[in-house]
C-alpha cells in the first residue's frame, strides 16, 4: 500500500490559466493535514473576482487528488503563508500542530 503525502497548493489566476506558485508540504498525517487547513482564512468556495486560491492536496498512488479548496485576498494569502510556516516548523520538529 502506498503512504499518502497531503500538501497545500498555493495558485494564481493568469490570463492563460492558473499558474502553481507554491507548495506546503505537511507530511502523512491527514488529521494535521486538515485541521490546519481549516483554520486558514479565505472562502471555502470559487470566486471569479479572486486571483489566489489554496488546495488541500493528497497523493495517492503517485496521483494527486485535491480534497479542499479556498480562495483568499493576498492579506488572507499572507496570514496563511504565516501559519503553515509556524505550524509545518512544529510538524517536523515536535511532531504535531
Amino acid at each position: 500500500m502506498t503512504e499518502s503525502i497531503f500538501y497545500i497548493l498555493v495558485t494564481i489566476k493568469t490570463g492563460t490559466g492558473p499558474q502553481n506558485i507554491g507548495r506546503f508540504q505537511l507530511g502523512d498525517n491527514p488529521s494535521v493535514a486538515a485541521e490546519l487547513f481549516n483554520r486558514l482564512k479565505g472562502e471555502p468556495a470559487l470566486n471569479d473576482g479572486v486571483f489566489l486560491t489554496m488546495e488541500l492536496m493528497e497523493t495517492k498512488n503517485n496521483l494527486p487528488v485535491n480534497l479542499k479548496i479556498k480562495t483568499c485576498s493576498l492579506e488572507e494569502m499572507g496570514y496563511n503563508c504565516k501559519l503553515i510556516a509556524i505550524e509545518t516548523f512544529k510538524i517536523a520538529n515536535l511532531g504535531a500542530v
